[in-house]
C-alpha cells in the first residue's frame, strides 16, 4: 500500500512561496521542503518569522526533522535551511545539478577559488532515481531540469512536490529563460511528472492567485493533464516551447534574484566580505 504522508503547508505572502512539512503518518519523522528566510532587501535585514512558524509546528507536534529539501536553487527567496538545521537537525539535500548552477553563478558573482563548486555545502546531492527515507516512508527523486539545471521533483508516497516545474492548472508553468534553463527540456520534465499515477497529489512551490482567485497549492496529476493552460490536454512540445519562449521574453527579472542566488547556491549560508561580515554583491549588467 502506498503511503499517504501528512502535509502541512506554510504560505509566505512576500514571495508567494509555499513551504511544506511532510510527516510520516506511521511515526514522528518529517521533512521540510523549500523553506523561506524573511528578507527586507531595501533595509538589508534578515528575519526568521516564516521559519519560526515551521519550527514551532515541528516542535509542538513532537516531530523529528530528518530532511531539509530544496527542490532547486530558488531565485525569488532565501532558504532558511541552515537556521532550521541548527535548531532541529536534519540533512540538507538538493539535486546534483547544483554544481552546474554553482559554476554558472560563481562566475557571475566573481566568487573566487574559495567558493566550492562541487555541491559540498549540502549534505546530499540527489541524482535522478535516488531514494531516501523519512521514517518508514520512501521518497524518490526525479531530476526535472528546464527551469534550472538543479530542479527536482520529490515523490513521497502518493504526493509529489514539484518545485517550480509546474504551477496550478490555471497558472501554467515556470519560466525557462534563466541561465541553464531550456523550454524544451522543461516540457520533457513535465511529461515525466504527468506520467505519475493520475491520483498522485501534486504540491506547488508557488502560487500567485491568477485572476484574483484564492491562493491554492494542491492539485493532482489528472487535473494537470486535463487542465494546465500550458501543457494540459495534449499540448505539443513545439507549441509549448513557442508559448514559453514568447512569454518569458515579457517577464521581468525576479526582485530577489541577486541575493537569492548568492545565498541559495551556498545551501542557505550567507556570503561574507573580506572581514567575515555577512554581505552581498550586486554585479552590474551580469544577469
Amino acid at each position: 500500500m502506498i503511503a499517504s504522508p501528512e502535509v502541512t503547508a506554510f504560505f509566505d505572502q512576500a514571495s508567494h512561496t509555499i513551504s511544506y512539512v511532510v510527516r510520516d503518518p506511521a511515526g514522528s519523522a518529517c521533512a521540510v521542503i523549500d523553506s523561506v528566510l524573511d528578507f527586507d532587501y531595501a533595509a538589508g535585514r534578515i528575519a526568521t518569522d516564516q521559519a519560526e512558524r515551521i519550527a514551532s509546528h515541528i516542535e509542538s507536534n513532537g516531530l523529528s526533522l530528518e530532511w531539509i529539501i530544496e527542490t532547486h536553487v530558488h531565485a525569488d527567496h532565501l532558504s532558511a535551511a541552515p537556521w532550521l538545521q541548527e535548531r532541529l537537525g536534519g540533512r540538507i539535500g538538493i539535486g546534483a545539478g547544483i554544481t552546474v548552477v554553482q559554476d554558472t553563478f560563481g562566475k557571475v558573482f566573481n566568487e573566487g577559488t574559495e567558493f566550492q563548486r562541487d555541491g559540498s555545502q549540502f549534505d546530499r546531492l540527489f541524482e535522478d532515481g535516488d531514494t531516501y527515507s523519512i521514517g518508514t516512508m520512501q521518497a524518490r527523486v526525479m531530476h526535472t531540469p528546464g527551469h534550472t539545471p538543479a530542479c527536482t521533483v520529490h515523490v513521497i508516497g502518493d504526493a509529489g512536490f514539484v518545485g517550480d516545474t509546474l504551477f496550478m492548472p490555471d497558472g501554467g508553468t515556470a519560466r525557462a529563460d534563466f541561465p541553464g534553463g531550456d523550454a524544451g527540456m522543461l516540457y520533457d520534465s513535465i511529461q515525466r511528472v504527468l506520467s505519475l499515477p493520475p491520483e498522485t497529489r501534486l504540491f506547488m512551490c508557488h502560487d500567485y492567485g491568477p485572476n484574483g482567485r484564492e491562493i491554492s497549492w494542491e492539485t493532482t496529476v489528472a487535473d494537470e493533464r486535463a487542465n494546465n493552460i500550458h501543457v494540459g490536454d495534449g499540448a505539443t512540445r513545439e507549441a509549448f516551447v513557442k508559448l514559453r519562449t514568447e512569454r518569458d521574453a515579457t517577464l521581468k527579472v525576479p526582485g530577489l534574484i541577486i541575493p537569492s542566488l548568492q545565498v541559495n547556491m551556498r545551501a542557505g549560508e550567507l556570503p561574507t566580505d573580506d572581514s567575515g561580515a555577512p554581505a552581498l554583491k550586486v554585479p552590474l549588467n551580469g544577469l
